[in-house]
């Protein structure tokens, strides 16, 4: 049975990372790429671990192994990673119901995978629902960017209810900045 919980300790931290690094865009075929979806960013247990101490991360688990996760990325982590610290200040340009976003209250989702294996099963719904359960009290919009050449997670993104608010290049990439309203 699958559960979605919060990160608590460091095993879980790592299988964060295992499973990034076996859905990595630059380790994969890009059949499969284009196929099954992707990560981009590497992140490193020291800095995983920093992002989970600032809040932890959502994750689905079957017994102990992490077979998803949707990572929060607070502005205190700020600096420890060039693609995040990228999607923070594209963020803080931009505005959504005429609001500059700097001036809300906002969270990122660092990453979101699913493993190859559970794809298909509604996790992540699943996981973001969660994700917004525990974190809505504390923030107004939910943001995160995709890959344009990442179909699989785009479709994902919007049926969970994200919406499409501005586009960027970056990395040599374009990629879709979504937010999700947690006030509708």
């Amino acid at each position: 049975m699958i559960e979605i919980v919060r990160v608590s300790n460091d095993a879980e931290i790592e299988g964060i990372r295992l499973l990034q690094k076996k859905n990595l865009k630059n380790l994969i075929s890009t059949e499969e790429a284009a196929k099954e979806g992707f990560v981009t960013a590497e992140y490193s247990f020291e800095f995983l671990k920093q992002m989970n101490t600032a809040s932890p991360s959502v994750i689905a688990k079957e017994g102990d192994k992490v077979v998803g996760y949707a990572m929060v990325a607070l502005k205190s982590i700020y600096g420890g990673h060039p693609l995040l610290d990228s999607l923070f200040d594209e963020t803080d340009k931009l505005s959504f119901n005429n609001k500059p976003l700097n001036e809300t209250n906002y969270i990122l989702v660092g990453q979101l995978c699913v493993g190859k294996n559970y794809r298909g099963q509604g996790l992540v719904q699943k996981m973001y629902g969660f994700f917004k359960t525990e974190l809505q009290k504390e923030f107004t919009y939910c943001i995160t960017d995709v890959a344009k050449d990442n179909p699989r997670s785009i479709k994902a993104h919007l049926k969970t209810g994200f919406e499409i608010i501005h586009t960027i290049g970056y990395g040599g990439d374009s990629w879709d900045i979504v937010l999700w309203d947690w006030n509708k």
